[in-house]
């Protein structure tokens, strides 16, 4: 099973955020187990390392951060017909249709996020890192 790991679940682990980090983490050891395949793009990858800069005002400490997340997640490209499909996708946020638009190309399961409310006009079903793990954890 593949899923796209939204830029909010990665935030959860690395900023050990209360109480998502659990579900969230959970489902990282998912993805370091073998158990699933999760994707991130590009673009996200570049939001987490502003994020974690600014929290931590440590630009080292993100860059690590970065390289952590790319040992574990398969990193995907963000492609002109991603972003052409995000277009005229009924999706309301336009970082959100990118995500589906990229999710849908790489023929991702599952969207996991907390913000699932922003894909419900997505191809590919979003679900919170709860529900997934109480529907494929152990």
């Amino acid at each position: 099973m593949k899923i796209y790991i939204d830029t909010n679940i990665v935030i959860d682990v690395l900023e050990q955020r209360q109480p998502h980090v659990q579900y969230s983490g959970d489902v990282f050891l998912m993805v370091i187990d073998g158990q699933i395949d999760g994707i991130i793009s590009a673009s996200s990858i570049t939001d987490v390392y502003y994020i974690v800069r600014k929290s931590r005002k440590d630009s080292r400490q993100a860059l690590n951060a970065v390289i952590d997340l790319l040992e574990t997640l398969t990193l995907v490209d963000t492609t002109i017909q991603d972003i052409y499909t995000a277009t005229v996708s009924p999706i309301e946020d336009f970082e959100d249709a990118v995500i589906s638009a990229t999710s849908q190309r790489e023929t991702a399961d599952y969207i996991i996020t907390r913000n699932t409310d922003d894909f419900v006009n997505s191809p590919i079903p979003a679900i919170s890192p709860e529900d997934f793990l109480i529907k494929y954890g152990n």
